[in-house]
């Protein structure tokens, strides 16, 4: 369930039909791109292997599981070029690793977009609390406190858990008239089996050498958020380990786009890139609720209390926030001067400006990093996301946790490269 699921809902609300050609469980479906790749050859194939008609501009084509078959993935440039009144969509799982090994891709040809985990605005639309969202919406473009900023915390307690991958989204509010810790436990149940099908998954399609290294990058990510200093550190995925024996793993999971990693810039400066230190950065996994899985999270695990958790509830809300901006199709970097000072997140604004975004998991607000930051660059303004209300405070713009989804939409989009 997601990108196939959103596929066939397109199809259905924008067409008159669609054909759904899934390489993975039709093995016969690859013998349609065998020899010449002229699209009215594969469209007479398809029709006649299908049993209907595929009307130009009125029937959707949809290619799923596209990674499994290359010589569809190439016919996208055919289609574009003699036959554009055919409807074309691709979907694939891992596709980000098969077009980094494949090398050659339609590059102009196709329009890219990449499928997010569900935002927490996405969740509320799922939990029926759309009107919500607007109203959290609202209060971001006035900047007033929101009415139901207590409801607003406790559905985003309850995304920490879940996250936003759809099939456990789907368990967890089809579960909850049964009761709610059914319902996580069904939302839990979905979580382990994606953590396992992502481990299948690279014990399937990742070079055999590197599957060794690629798992101990994987499970070591939750241990590494864990520690005070988010930095990843080659060592701690395995004793003695060196950037020259990680490196390819951290790159072949990026490609997956089962983590997001986020590389420290020595100067917030634009443009940001060119500020870029490579050696530091920190991998987040890409969805808050498999990370809350493999903490084995219960909900009063993330309950506002003040003890020796709250490391942990920073760790995944920190998490929480750069899947917000991930969503955006914002790919943020962090600022810091080791052992002195860090500003989680830092990222361009509508405006243009480098903005500092600085995560706290409670009502204790107070950051000296940001305080040095300030001082130091001199930002417009700077962002503080907490558990506390919208309010300026002359120089601070307070943003409550759960309007990080709405706030990353005021960051200027990273432009997508094959």
């Amino acid at each position: 369930m997601g990108k196939t699921y959103a596929l066939e809902r397109f199809g259905q609300r924008q067409f008159d039909s669609y054909v759904h050609l899934d390489f993975s469980r039709n093995a016969e479906a690859k013998s349609f791109f065998e020899g010449s790749l002229e699209p009215a050859r594969i469209i007479a194939a398809i029709e006649s292997h299908q049993r209907r008609t595929i009307a130009p501009e009125k029937t959707l084509l949809i290619f799923d599981e596209v990674q499994l078959c290359e010589r569809a993935l190439t016919s996208l440039k055919y289609f574009c070029e003699d036959a554009p009144e055919y409807c074309v969509t691709a979907a694939g799982s891992l596709l980000g690793v098969k077009l980094r090994e494949q090398g050659s891709f339609p590059v102009g040809k196709v329009a890219m977009a990449t499928l997010h985990p569900m935002s927490f605005e996405e969740y509320l639309w799922a939990r029926g609390e759309r009107r919500l969202g607007s109203l959290v919406e609202e209060c971001m473009e006035r900047f007033e406190p929101c009415p139901l900023h207590e409801r607003g915390l406790e559905l985003l307690r309850e995304y920490l858990l879940v996250g936003g991958m759809p099939d456990v989204v789907r368990r967890f509010t089809g579960k909850e008239p049964v009761g709610v810790m059914e319902a996580y436990a069904a939302a839990r149940e979905a979580q382990l089996e994606i953590d396992q099908a992502y481990v299948a998954d690279i014990a399937k399609h990742a070079p055999s050498a590197e599957v060794p290294r690629i798992l101990d990058v994987w499970r070591s990510i939750p241990g590494q958020l864990a520690k005070e200093n988010h930095k990843f550190q080659y060592k701690a995925a395995s004793s003695g380990g060196r950037a020259a024996q990680y490196g390819n793993a951290v790159s072949w999971l990026s490609a997956a786009a089962i983590v997001s990693k986020c590389t420290r810039v020595s100067e917030p400066l634009a443009p940001l890139n060119a500020f870029v230190e490579e050696k530091a950065f920190k991998l987040y996994r890409a969805d808050t609720g498999l990370l809350a899985a493999s903490y084995e999270a219960l909900p009063e695990d993330v309950l506002p209390r003040n003890d020796k958790g709250a490391r942990f509830r920073g760790d995944l809300i920190e998490s929480y926030v750069m899947q917000q901006l991930n969503a955006a199709d914002v790919s943020p970097h962090y600022w810091g001067i080791p052992s002195k000072a860090e500003v989680d997140f830092v990222a361009r604004d509508e405006q243009g400006d480098i903005i500092p975004i600085k995560v706290k998991s409670g009502v204790n607000v107070r950051s000296n990093s940001l305080e040095a930051y300030r001082k130091k660059y001199d930002p417009p303004y700077v962002a503080r996301l907490s558990t506390r209300n919208f309010g300026q405070e002359r120089f601070v713009k307070s943003i409550p946790l759960y309007a990080a989804c709405f706030f990353a939409k005021k960051f200027i989009r990273s432009p997508a490269y094959v």
